[in-house]
């Protein structure tokens, strides 16, 4: 693993001067994509129809889908000559010290992207330091990844399963593998209408794809005749039936809270009064998300919801933030919002299809390099500086 005082040191002018000596001295242009179309463009290259419909879509007409992307209604305005020559990226929540503002967000399925999955995405993260956030729907063991993660910061992202066992197993599983947090998801109490599936007839899970948590877990075993290599088919149809429980209500969350000593984050808030219900019922933290898009079509945008969560919350817990992220200045604007920190998904995504561990860096340290540099040139010096006034809304910009 790198020392992180080493990368993350001024991390933007490094990368630029290390990029431009190599183009302009040696004649070596990068050799991956850089922008998120290109890296997008290659990595679908690498995937199956399915994977790319997987990935790539949102739900219904893909109108939040869409939506999430546009940040462009806010705009930085930068502050000058503000002494930004040493800029502190590092951020505190939870009690702990993160080098990032930023965390591998929680993909399932990751062998639709890269035969490495997890291992690489894991591996990637944990040479930067940067958060890893595991889905319940891995294909990869948790245990797995959090022996390949070491100590980088590690949370369990939770899915809720309607045996109550399961779901006590996982948490008991999550607490004993070394992971510092439960990411309780609540935005997926059913499918969403994701039409690229649908159309295609593919669900990946039907293929034993992104159970690699439920087959090996104790519990889930138990609950079959036959285990899952004697009879995966069996198998798969008793994770179809325990997956998600839509009867769920916020009283609920107490068998969460009684089952782990580990702090829970509610991920999937978009409306203040449900941050406040998280928080009344012990959330830690709440997470702003559209589950990319891929859940409700029509819905508000993250980005949208962001400051009236920020303004319920007033600061009682930390406030996350995903959906739509592209690109370092989203991160920025989230931040400028209020957010404590950002989950990215999608650029990775495609990083880890593009060219599996190498690609995931490859997004991670560009992706960092130019948050520093927008911070700088923005003229904040650490995180803590990019707030509300650095932003302006097109509305406040009409004469």
């Amino acid at each position: 693993m790198s020392d992180p005082e080493t990368v993350h040191e001024n991390i933007g002018n490094r990368k630029l001067k290390e990029i431009y000596r190599k183009g302009m001295l040696e004649g070596e242009a990068p050799d991956l994509p850089v922008s998120f179309e290109d890296i997008r463009e290659a990595a679908w290259e690498n995937m199956s129809e399915e994977g790319r419909a997987y990935v790539h879509g949102g739900s219904g007409g893909e109108e939040t889908f869409e939506r999430n992307k546009d940040f462009s209604k806010w705009r930085i305005v930068p502050r000058m000559l503000r002494g930004v020559a040493e800029r502190d990226l590092s951020v505190e929540f939870l009690g702990e010290e993160y080098d990032w503002p930023l965390l591998v967000t929680p993909l399932g399925v990751q062998t639709l992207l890269h035969d490495d999955a997890e291992h690489a995405t894991a591996r990637a993260a944990s040479d930067l330091n940067v958060p890893f956030i595991l889905s319940s729907l891995s294909s990869t063991p948790m245990e797995e990844v959090a022996e390949e993660l070491g100590d980088t910061p590690k949370w369990f992202q939770f899915y809720w399963s309607s045996n109550h066992d399961i779901a006590k197993s996982f948490l008991d599983r999550a607490e004993a593998a070394g992971y510092d947090a439960i990411v309780l998801t609540v935005d997926a109490p059913t499918l969403g209408w994701r039409e690229r599936l649908v159309a295609r007839g593919y669900y990946p899970f039907m293929a034993g794809e992104g159970v690699a948590n439920y087959f090996s877990d104790p519990e889930f075993r138990a609950a079959l005749d036959e285990t899952p290599e004697e009879d995966p088919s069996a198998a798969v149809d008793y994770f179809l039936d325990i997956f998600g429980d839509s009867s769920l209500q916020w009283d609920d969350l107490e068998f969460v809270f009684e089952n782990t000593d580990l702090p829970v984050i509610i991920k999937g808030v978009l409306h203040p009064e449900d941050a406040r219900l998280a928080i009344e019922h012990g959330a830690a933290a709440v997470d702003v998300s559209t589950h990319g898009g891929r859940q409700v079509d029509g819905s508000i945008s993250a980005i949208e919801a962001l400051p009236a969560i920020v303004e319920e919350v007033d600061g009682e817990v930390p406030v996350f933030f995903d959906s739509g992220v592209r690109r370092a200045k989203d991160a920025f604007k989230a931040l400028a919002l209020g957010a404590d920190s950002v989950f990215l998904g999608r650029p990775w995504a495609y990083g880890l299809a593009m060219a599996g561990e190498r690609g995931v860096r490859h997004v991670l340290e560009n992706f960092l390099a130019e948050l520093d540099l927008t911070m700088g040139l923005a003229g904040c010096a650490s995180v803590d500086e990019v707030d509300r006034s650095t932003l302006k809304h097109e509305t406040e910009l009409e004469p």
